[in-house]
């Protein structure tokens, strides 16, 4: 079978950029080694850990908050394996519809593991060991990545437990150990906390999301602190040990003292590493790097190979769904002969805790260390009317303009619906938009986004107050 593009790996990159290589009229493939599409994010991370996070936080509000609004309810509990359920239905239902959109594009999907014979031919493995072999013009390497594990602390998928399992336990864990405190612990260690587990998050960093600007870390541990949850930064772990019924985890404190920690389960949750295993990249003339991930052209993702491309978490740069989405999107722009472009500085970071947390554009720590000259502006949300009516007062907007030019250089938002709020900041960013611009256009009122307003018009000096 010849094709004009074989895309490997059919998650948010490899089916966008099947989609767009289909548009622009080319017979397209694509090929995925598990039973249903939509790879990491729409099976085991996205989409399940939102089911998830938001069926929690209807559960901690009904217990926390629904009494202060008037509502009151009798003998509230958690079906938990109703909760499960429910997530499992959302993720059928979106990979349903990515097959759909295959059929809809007259896109072929083998169904298998992919290796590379050579720079055009691509071989299929189905699980029951049968192969299938088929040729295209170009390839495009979409397999996305795995969760990572440092010596010492082995996943064994029972007690020991990465964010695939965390996804669907059986039940909800007593104490929840969670070794890293960036997003994906975050995200899981708040959902346990709202339906009542102990949750001790231990992170070698001295904060959370410690890669995000850090008031956001600041706040977000104040926030969570409030669910019952314990913080241990700087700890170095080096040893988790399943013993049957419970998990032991030793690790060195900042004075250099060995501690331990026990829970009955524990998320390891520090971090993902591109998954190129199995590709034979040698059999096209490609290697991966120590850290597995594939060196590609910062324009067009092309690697040494010229019709072979790599998108998403395979190549440099933060592994998020809606970067590898663009991705695939450029590529295949790029296939039909046009001249796409990224602007990988106005890729939006997003954690779904509540408060939400969201980010575009420069920390204040990168400004620093650059030696930019800068401004910054805040509002918090507990003195904005929406906020203040929704009880969502948690949490601020940071704005980081240029001290000269007023220009925005970056957004931090931590606050209800932040992910949502984020967009404006990038719309603004894109078109090179002062501060000064966004405090001059009308918001609706009263509303979220008015706290962005609000920082802008502090970081021009002129904050006045929503109330």
């Amino acid at each position: 079978m010849q094709y004009d593009v074989i895309v490997i790996g059919s998650g948010p990159g490899g089916y966008i950029c099947a989609i767009r290589c289909a548009q622009l009229g080319m017979k397209t493939a694509i090929i995925e080694k598990y039973a249903t599409l939509g790879g990491t994010c729409l099976n085991v991370g996205c989409i399940p850990s939102k089911a998830l996070l938001d069926s929690s936080e209807h559960f901690y509000n009904a217990a926390h908050t629904f009494a202060e609004h008037g509502i009151k309810l009798d003998h509230l509990a958690v079906d938990f394996s109703q909760m499960i359920n429910r997530k499992a239905e959302v993720v059928s239902q979106v990979c349903k519809g990515v097959e759909f959109l295959m059929k809809k594009n007259k896109i072929d999907v083998h169904q298998g593991m992919g290796s590379f014979v050579d720079k055009n031919t691509v071989k299929v493995t189905k699980e029951g060991g049968e192969t299938t072999t088929i040729t295209a013009k170009n390839v495009v390497i979409a397999t996305g990545s795995k969760p990572s594990s440092f010596p010492g602390m082995g996943i064994d998928k029972t007690r020991i437990i990465s964010s695939t399992e965390a996804l669907k336990l059986s039940e909800i864990p007593k104490h929840l150990i969670v070794i890293g405190a960036g997003v994906i612990g975050a995200e899981l260690g708040s959902v346990y906390a709202r339906l009542g587990a102990k949750v001790s998050f231990i992170e070698y960093a001295d904060a959370m999301i410690p890669t995000m600007d850090r008031t956001m870390g600041k706040e977000l541990q104040r926030a969570i602190k409030k669910l019952g949850a314990d913080f241990y930064f700087k700890h170095k772990v080096t040893n988790v040990e399943n013993k049957g019924d419970e998990v032991v985890i030793t690790a060195e404190n900042p004075k250099g003292e060995i501690v331990t920690f026990t829970g009955d389960y524990c998320l390891v949750s520090v971090g993902r590493r591109p998954y190129t295993d199995g590709l034979d990249l040698q059999n096209a003339g490609l290697e991966a790097d120590k850290r597995g991930k594939i060196e590609v052209d910062e324009h067009t993702l092309q690697t040494k190979i010229p019709n072979i491309y790599a998108i998403g978490d395979v190549i440099r740069g933060a592994m998020l769904a809606h970067k590898a989405e663009e991705e695939g999107v450029l590529v295949a722009e790029t296939l039909a002969g046009q001249k796409p472009h990224i602007n990988y500085l106005l890729v939006p970071n997003v954690v779904y805790t509540w408060p939400e947390v969201a980010a575009v554009g420069h920390t204040e720590e990168e400004l620093k260390a650059k030696g930019v000259a800068y401004k910054s502006g805040s509002f918090p949300f507990k003195a904005l009317g929406r906020a203040r009516a929704s009880m969502d007062i948690d949490g601020t907007v940071k704005v980081l303009a240029d001290q000269t030019t007023d220009e925005i250089l970056g957004v931090h938002i931590i606050g209800p619906r932040a992910a949502d709020m984020i967009a404006e900041a990038v719309v603004a960013m894109e078109f090179r938009a002062s501060a000064e611009d966004i405090s001059r256009m009308s918001h609706a009122h009263p509303t979220y986004t008015e706290a962005f307003k609000e920082a802008c018009l502090s970081a021009t000096g002129n904050r006045t107050l929503n109330m």
